[in-house]
């Protein structure tokens, strides 16, 4: 165990701590810190001034990385060594059976199952069409890039579509806030044309009615003149009556 706890802090000393992979083409700042020159140039890319160190924030001038021959020699000696890390790794990730606790190295292209060798002799998968993981991996990306190609031409096609509809819209909207305003345009035409046809109309009717007024007024004197020339030859005669005098019919 204390083998083993060694090898793991060897593999991470000989690690970059900005990339967390093994040091390449290793550098040493200023503080003592170990990076790749790749990563700490791309870490300070955007600095002019001031170029903190990513592990204790020490300021450390760019032009005094130091190549460290010794660091590197040590990480090609250390990726030689068995990497306890990344093969834990994988065989945490490796995916077992659960019925023979076995790493699933098959595919059953009929039941659509990962199988491990013990599950191939079973009765349930004897005669099934069996392929390593890796084969059926490799067909089944072929299948998936042929079925999103025609997917990826769809939806580009259906974005052209939606961009013309968009557009359509656009300029439907367009032209009906043009006919609004021309619409509107009219209405005020249409309502300045009506007030002044009512104000002629009322004008001509107050004139009309003016001359009615004297007409009538202009009948009733004439009624009135002849009313009069009527009753007078009546008086007359009433007189010469009460008076014995010939009438006044008889002198006219």
């Amino acid at each position: 165990m204390a083998i083993a706890a060694s090898l793991v802090e060897l593999q991470a000393e000989a690690s970059c701590p900005i990339c967390l992979g093994y040091l390449k083409d290793p550098v040493t700042t200023h503080c003592g810190h170990n990076f790749c020159r790749s990563c700490i140039h791309q870490c300070w890319e955007d600095l002019q001034d001031i170029f903190p160190c990513p592990v204790c924030l020490h300021h450390c001038p760019e032009e005094n990385l130091r190549s460290n021959t010794q660091f590197h020699h040590m990480t090609d000696v250390v990726q030689q060594l068995p990497d306890r890390r990344k093969r834990k790794r994988q065989e945490e990730e490796e995916p077992l059976c659960g019925k023979h606790c076995l790493h699933l190295a098959l595919f059953c292209e009929k039941d659509l199952e990962l199988l491990c060798p013990q599950c191939r002799v079973s009765s349930d998968h004897q005669h099934h069409p069996l392929l390593p993981i890796e084969q059926a991996a490799a067909r089944n990306r072929r299948k998936l890039k042929s079925y999103i190609q025609p997917l990826k031409e769809k939806i580009e096609d259906a974005k052209v579509r939606c961009e013309v509809t968009m557009l359509k819209s656009f300029n439907v909207k367009r032209k009906m806030e043009t006919w609004r305003k021309e619409l509107r345009t009219e209405f005020e035409e249409i309502k300045i044309f009506l007030v002044k046809e009512q104000a002629a109309i009322c004008a001509s009717l107050l004139a009309e009615e003016h001359n009615a007024e004297e007409n009538l007024a202009e009948n009733q004197r004439q009624i009135s003149d002849h009313l009069f020339l009527l009753e007078k030859p009546a008086k007359c005669s009433n007189r010469e009556v009460f008076s014995g005098r010939p009438g006044c019919a008889d002198r006219c």
